[in-house]
């Protein structure tokens, strides 16, 4: 029986027979077995030969099975050893060679023929078949009983398999019992890497590192082969395990043992670790989503005015890590979404969240960052020279970059105190209103550059403002005329150049005499405005009411 040493015996400086081997299945579990070349060294089997496929050497024995019908194919199963001493075939030796392409197809391991009283050999055809498919073919010896081959092989897999079950039981005790004693994820990672003699990473589904234990060579290494490999299952010295929980892939456990080939007994270990990993990694969201519930709360507390006074609320956040007691401006980064996708409006929610929250962390490790039913919402440190708009364009192009959303940005006037945080926060989402429905969505909008908008959406009562543009505006009001609509961009474009008549019909690409009607028109609807600076400025801030409708 074939020997070597392992990651059990390493530490340990001694040499034991090879537990059993494991073989991811289509389902990504695991199954135990004896590959078809172990197989053939038991005892009972010392004296058999392989007439063909040794290509196939490698195929798992999971089971024994005796051919006794001519129609076996129907009962055989995947990874089974067949055997048989070629009576049901007797008068059809032909037949022997479609048996192989048959079994192989359903996945058997490996066929042993006793050849003697039913089959004198070995048909050509059927030794060039298994050949071509690696598909083992076994002779046995004459006085060796099918009972004593059934017996010996199958309590060697449970014998081994039993013991890859206790070890691997042991490792999984030993990383829950880290867990228990208030290890998280680097200590899991730290103990796996002792075991294999090598380096350890686990990555998010992300693929975002969150964890690593070995040499710097060796890490390096594998997340350099991680890059251009993701699939699960063993890769000769290297080994990529899933960790799931939920039903949700939360990332891959990935190991590198250099200087040795990584067996399937290593795989087994590393799936249990997976499994501590993502109990890990279940409770970590669990407080950090309560965490970040709290934190939340806390700061809307202090955008409302809510959380005390100034000394309490620098100290409270000191807490949570956020400096307060600075000068900051408040910013708010709202959706530019559909209303009516709901379920889409919540998975982007989180997005602009986790992206957002580590542009800023980025820039500021001390700024408060939380999200809100619609909004995210960032106090961040007045940077040196007070150059707030560039910092932001460049946290905003980062996080459109990273997870290709549309949003809009307000930027309040700088607070230089914890009570100024209310008014700067509201500062912010006028802002973010007011800048969607001057510029569209997706731009960012500082409170000072809102300029006669700002003094606008400072008035409450929106009702008053509807109504002064009625009053002023009359029947160009609305759009349900269109030559009313016509009228008004007419009446826009004539305030924007201060009555220039001539620069006014070319932007219009009107006829002179064309526009000298328009706005004797106007003026009846309106009132002489071109003779009169006071109606001009009410007609001026009717119009920029309208462009800031829905305020």
């Amino acid at each position: 029986m074939e020997s070597r040493t392992d990651l059990w015996t390493r530490r340990a400086g001694e040499t034991h027979n090879v537990p059993p081997r494991l073989r991811l299945a289509s389902t990504g579990t695991l199954t135990y077995g004896l590959p078809v070349s172990e197989v053939l060294g038991v005892s009972t089997l010392a004296e058999a030969k392989l007439m063909a496929g040794e290509a196939g050497l490698g195929r798992i024995v999971q089971r024994l099975n005796v051919m006794e019908v001519p129609d076996v194919l129907a009962w055989v199963k995947p990874n089974e050893l067949l055997l048989t001493t070629g009576y049901p075939l007797r008068n059809r030796p032909a037949a022997l060679g479609h048996l192989v392409a048959g079994l192989n197809e359903r996945g058997v391991a490996a066929l042993a023929v006793k050849p003697g009283a039913y089959l004198d050999e070995l048909p050509a055809e059927m030794l060039a078949q298994a050949d071509r498919l690696g598909f083992p073919l076994i002779q046995l010896p004459e006085d060796v009983g099918f009972d004593d081959i059934l017996n010996q092989v199958l309590t060697d897999i449970l014998n081994r398999q039993a013991a890859i079950l206790a070890r691997t039981e042991e490792v999984h005790r030993a990383l829950v019992q880290i867990v228990l004693a208030g290890g998280g994820l680097q200590e899991v990672c730290d103990e796996l890497a002792v075991l294999l003699e090598g380096a350890v990473l686990a990555l998010d589904d992300d693929e975002r590192l969150l964890s690593a234990a070995g040499t710097r060579r060796d890490l390096d290494e594998l997340q350099d082969w991680l890059e251009a490999h993701n699939d699960h299952g063993l890769h000769g010295d290297r080994v990529v395990v899933p960790i799931a929980a939920g039903g949700l892939d939360q990332g891959v456990i990935a190991a590198y043992c250099p200087g040795g080939t990584l067996s399937e007994t290593e795989v087994g270990i590393l799936e249990r670790a997976a499994t501590v990993a993502a109990l890990v990694l279940t409770k970590q969201q669990a407080v950090a989503a309560v965490e970040s519930k709290y934190r939340a709360d806390f700061l809307r507390d202090v955008l409302a005015g809510r959380a005390g006074d100034d000394d309490r609320v620098v100290a409270h956040c000191a807490g949570f890590g956020w400096d307060l007691d600075r000068p900051v401006v408040v910013l708010v980064a709202s959706l530019d979404l559909d209303e009516d996708d709901d379920d889409g409006a919540k998975s982007a929610q989180e997005r602009l969240a986790a992206a957002w929250t580590a542009a800023v962390r980025r820039r500021d490790r001390t700024a408060a960052v939380a999200s809100f039913a619609h909004e995210v919402v960032a106090v961040l440190g007045l940077p040196p020279g007070g150059e707030v708009h560039d910092l932001v364009g460049g946290m905003v192009r980062e996080v459109k970059t990273v997870e290709g959303l549309v949003f809009t940005t307000g930027i309040s006037r700088p607070a230089e105190d914890p009570s100024a945080l209310p008014d700067a926060y509201d500062q912010a989402g006028k802002a973010v209103r007011v800048g969607r429905q001057l510029h569209g969505p997706g731009e960012i909008a500082p409170f000072d550059s809102l300029g006669v908008y700002r003094l606008l959406s400072l008035v409450e009562n929106t009702e008053e403002l509807h109504a002064f543009v009625r009053e002023t505006l009359g029947d160009l009001a609305t759009d349900v005329d269109p030559e009313a609509a016509d009228l008004r961009r007419t009446l826009q474009v004539l305030l924007e150049t201060n009555l220039n008549v001539a620069e006014t019909a070319r932007r219009l690409h009107f006829h002179y005499n064309t526009l000298r009607y328009r706005i004797g028109k106007l003026e009846r609807m309106l009132g002489p405005f071109t003779e009169d600076p006071h109606l001009q400025l009410n007609l001026n801030l009717a119009l920029q009411v309208l462009r800031m409708r829905g305020i």
